[in-house]
């Protein structure tokens, strides 16, 4: 057993727990806060959503011991939270509930979608709700909910109410049958290589050099500005092979690249639509900066690993490994061959740099 504090809707909490006790499980049979449900039990459907340090999380993939210190708020802790109250008065005018069982993570998602992006158009109010599966309304009245409590604005005060709005038409909706999707923030980070800026450009403009160096891509064809490739990756059983087409442009007056493409995973039937860009900067005659930014949508199963912190620490990890081989590569040395992008290692080499960081900071 494992000694954990929690502060769980704002009171705090010491219990001795299993090492892995998921946080659902806690709350449910140690806690009796059964508002969170349990679906899927892999963090795929989001019926156990809560807000995990403000943040929405999955309940039943996180371990109660990593949780320790963490504030907890589950759906009764929001009962009378103003903007979760809108929704519920939104969600029940729509029609955007049937069984109920997804609502309560629903409303967590749907909180932090007001709270978060409160200019959020119906589009991509329905690619933040890529997490939250629901088999019975076709999404429609809940998009109609949350575009109800967003035209009201923020911030919602509870002891003066306002009349809800007029809801969206359905003749506003878009097309039904679409898959869920997650459009994280743009991704931006600036790499450092120990070579000269005219190297790299020439390396850049190299599509198979380029593909030897990403782990676990490999590039198949290469006519004029169209590329076409596939990208291998694992996460425990989980192995997805993702097949696609991009168009590339250079600017060699500016050293700027941009890559634009979409793949597809035949075996979870996922795709993904991404654009990267990069731009060179000579620091002196033998440094260089890449400033690449990424920005991509992914739609199907595997969305529910589109989360922005987890999306952020597994693209460092890449960066770091493409930075590493690519000045092997330039510098004469051997690229070790990666036949697929190893998830769990890179995301363990992602949380021991926090970690380390974290030390230091202390």
């Amino acid at each position: 057993m494992s000694r954990v504090t929690l502060t769980v809707n704002g009171e705090t909490v010491t219990a001795d727990v299993p090492p892995r006790m998921h946080l659902a499980d806690f709350l449910r049979e140690e806690r009796l806060l059964t508002g969170t449900h349990l679906g899927c039990e892999h963090g795929v459907c989001g019926a156990c959503t809560l807000l995990l340090d403000g943040a929405p999380a999955r309940s039943c993939i996180a371990f109660t011991v990593a949780c320790d210190g963490a504030d907890v708020r589950t759906i009764e802790g929001l009962e009378d939270d103003p903007v979760v109250g809108r929704l519920r008065a939104a969600f029940t005018k729509a029609h955007a509930l049937q069984c109920g069982y997804c609502t309560p993570g629903m409303l967590v998602t749907a909180r932090d979608i007001v709270q978060r992006l409160p200019g959020a158009d119906e589009a991509r109010i329905r690619l933040e709700l890529a997490g939250n599966l629901c088999r019975c309304t076709g999404y429609a009245g809940i998009v109609r909910a949350i575009r109800c409590v967003l035209s009201q604005g923020l911030p919602i005060a509870p002891d003066k109410p306002v009349p809800l709005p007029t809801l969206p038409s359905m003749a506003d909706e878009g097309p039904s049958g679409q898959l869920p999707a997650a459009q994280p923030p743009d991704i931006t980070q600036a790499l450092r290589l120990a070579v000269p800026a005219a190297s790299v450009w020439r390396a850049l403009r190299d599509p198979y050099l380029v593909a030897e160096c990403i782990p676990g891509a490999r590039l198949t064809e290469a006519a004029g500005d169209r590329l076409r490739g596939e990208v291998r990756s694992s996460l425990g059983p989980i192995e997805t092979l993702f097949r696609g087409e991009a168009r590339v442009s250079f600017d060699d007056a500016d050293r700027q690249a941009e890559i634009v493409g979409e793949g597809h995973d035949s075996r979870t039937g996922t795709r993904l639509s991404a654009r990267a860009a990069v731009r060179l900067k000579e620091l002196d005659v033998e440094n260089t900066e890449a400033m690449v930014t990424i920005d991509y949508t992914l739609r199907g199963p595997l969305t529910q690993f589109a989360r922005g912190a987890v999306v952020r620490e597994f693209s460092t990890e890449i960066a770091t490994s493409f930075v590493a081989n690519l000045q092997a590569r330039l510098s004469g040395g051997i690229v070790p061959a990666q036949r697929s992008v190893r998830v769990g290692t890179l995301m363990l080499r992602a949380l021991w740099r926090r970690l380390r960081a974290l030390l230091r900071l202390g």
